[in-house]
């Protein structure tokens, strides 16, 4: 039964010694956060005495935070002769050497330990990260490397040594690591791909990886990871023609299905490199084999491509009747059906606003709503498409009844808000400004921002120059312009608004004016025109309903258009800060910060 008692009698005496050690340490880091050095260190050398191993950390901790790099190197001597066989002490006396400016010791002291390095990955990763942890990853890299020589394997620690070049932001390091160890692991590309992108700062790295990617190409040339990050070094160059010229190189090589062919012009797409991503998808195309599976895809995505070319304002005439005629003969291939009326519904647009064939468009758009099968969403913008199109063959009432039909369709939606939207502009076009208004003023608490914002800036301008001229002659006009801009006619809708001051001398409708024009412009695609008009909006209509709008088209124009990052930076500040109520505050603070490099979630 004694001995049972020998235990808690221990345990009863140790513990006030425990109790008072950890007071101890507690006084010792008061001291040290006071700043007197001197009585924290006093406690940590008599706990030291006490304990060595205990306290050996703690007392070396605070005499390397007090540079006291003499001090610290007794005690860890004094820990080397006692514990001989441990590496932890002399890799931190190796620290010390280098802290105290004497590089020839510490690496005399690391070479010897490298030396007696064991041919066991586990002891060797222990060893490296050790180094890492006292602050030296060059040893822990150099702990690493020896040890693939002792292993006898080239790919060793691979994962290691990237974590390891990351940290120390070493591009060439990193680079070379990945390149070795890309070919035996080849799903890590999009892994290795990122790093890097995160690691590279100009085109002078960009460079030095493209140059060593030919090398390995030129050693190895059946290791197709290589010919798939050189495309990707020229999509970070925006080398779009020399990225996909390396893409089809390596399909025709393989002979494969075009997949990846497919997938960079999608990213070709994105970019807005629209006229290599045409070269890719006719490439597809051109195979001619309907069996494969990106045959149609790639069909339809080249269409897609050039309406997005036409939209984007990179066109020619020809492209317009080219691309026409590219629609029909999808339509003749594949018929009229539900899985072709987004074909349908794309060449009536570009029918009706680019070629101007009104006519044609609405009996193209009469026979795509009777199609059976179509989506919901697809049937209702169809129908919206119809009634723009009957508004523009002067036929107003056919378009009110499709767009009513629409919002009673598809009730609290986005797309019923925007056939009301179209309704009440309508209704302004057509000279009937009160209803307009009245429909203007229920959506100005729309869901969707955009119709917002578009309905509050129309029912205003009528408020205002109704008030301002109750015939409402000038707005008349300035409305038909507005319908001219929306049918694409710039070169009328010009005409009309140039037309207000003569005929009105003193309207009110100056800044709507330039604003209509600074749209026409950014349909031309005429971005430096329009970046004049908006200014005179801005400098000099401040306190105008369009002013806040005028600004924000500044910085987007600036930041997507004409790439001046400052500028653009410049124009949604000053949102901010002066039209705090805009309803564009929110998307000028986001985007402000994005330029600035804030992290926005």
């Amino acid at each position: 039964m004694k001995l049972l008692y020998l235990p808690v009698l221990f345990l009863i005496l140790c513990t006030p010694k425990l109790y008072a050690q950890d007071n101890q340490l507690l006084l010792a880091k008061q001291y040290a956060a006071n700043g007197e050095q001197q009585k924290a260190l006093d406690i940590y050398a008599k706990l030291f005495k006490q304990d060595n191993q205990a306290y050996y950390q703690q007392y070396f901790n605070a005499l390397i935070g007090f540079k006291k790099l003499e001090d610290a190197e007794s005690i860890i001597k004094k820990m080397i002769r006692k514990y001989p066989g441990s590496n932890e002490y002399v890799i931190a006396l190796s620290s010390i050497y280098t802290q105290q400016g004497n590089p020839t010791k510490a690496e005399e002291l690391f070479n010897d330990m490298l030396k007696n390095l064991p041919a066991d990955r586990n002891a060797i990763s222990n060893f490296a990260i050790q180094f890492y942890q006292t602050g030296n990853a060059d040893y822990a890299i150099k702990v690493f490397k020896q040890g693939r020589k002792l292993l006898h394997d080239d790919n060793a620690f691979a994962f290691e040594l990237i974590a390891m070049y990351r940290f120390k932001r070493d591009k060439f390091g990193l680079t070379d690591e990945y390149l070795n160890f890309l070919p035996g692991n080849p799903a890590y590309l999009p892994q290795a791909e990122s790093n890097l992108a995160t690691l590279y700062e100009d085109t002078e790295d960009y460079d030095m990886l493209r140059v060593e990617l030919l090398k390995r190409i030129q050693k190895e040339p059946q290791q197709l990871v290589f010919t798939q990050m050189l495309t990707w070094q020229f999509l970070q160059q925006k080398q779009y023609d020399m990225a996909l010229n390396q893409t089809l190189a390596l399909s025709r090589r393989t002979n494969d299905d075009g997949s990846n062919v497919m997938e960079l012009c999608r990213t070709l797409v994105a970019n807005q490199a629209y006229d290599e991503a045409i070269r890719g998808y006719q490439f597809l195309v051109e195979k001619n084999d309907k069996n494969n599976p990106n045959y149609v895809p790639a069909k339809i995505e080249l269409i897609n491509t050039k309406n997005l070319k036409i939209t984007a304002g990179r066109y020619t005439p020809a492209d317009l009747t080219g691309l026409e005629k590219d629609y029909n003969d999808l339509l003749n291939e594949f018929g009229k059906n539900a899985g072709t009326v987004f074909a349908m519904q794309k060449l009536a647009n570009l029918q009706a606003f680019k070629l101007h064939k009104l006519p044609e468009a609405q009996a193209l758009l009469e026979q795509t709503i009777k199609i059976a099968g179509s989506r919901p969403a697809q049937l209702a913008a169809c129908k919206i498409d119809l009634a723009d199109v009957y508004l523009l063959n002067k036929q107003p009432w056919e378009a009110t009844l499709l767009y009513s039909q629409v919002e009673k369709d598809n009730p609290n939606t986005p797309i019923a808000q925007d056939a009301m939207l179209r309704n009440a502009k309508l209704a302004y076009y057509t000279g009937d400004f009160n209803w307009s208004r009245r429909q203007l003023d229920v959506l100005k608490s729309a869901t969707t921002q955009l119709i917002a914002n578009d309905a509050l800036n129309l029912s205003l301008l009528i408020t205002d120059n109704l008030n301002a001229d109750s015939a409402a002659k000038a707005l008349k006009i300035y409305a038909r312009a507005d319908l001219q801009i929306f049918a694409e006619q710039p070169a009328k809708a010009l005409q009309t608004l140039d037309s207000i001051s003569t005929l009105y001398p003193g309207n009110t409708l100056e800044a709507d004016v330039l604003m209509a024009k600074a749209r026409i412009k950014i349909q031309e695609k005429d971005f430096n025109g329009a970046v004049l008009l908006l200014k005179d909006i801005a400098e000099k209509h401040s306190y105008d309903l369009w002013a806040d709008d005028a600004v924000f088209m500044l910085g987007d124009i600036y930041e997507t258009q004409l790439k001046d990052t400052n500028l653009a930076k410049t124009y949604f500040q000053k949102i901010i800060t002066d039209y705090p109520g805009s309803l564009w505050i929110n998307d000028a603070r986001k985007r402000f910060r994005e330029l600035r490099g804030d992290k926005v979630s």
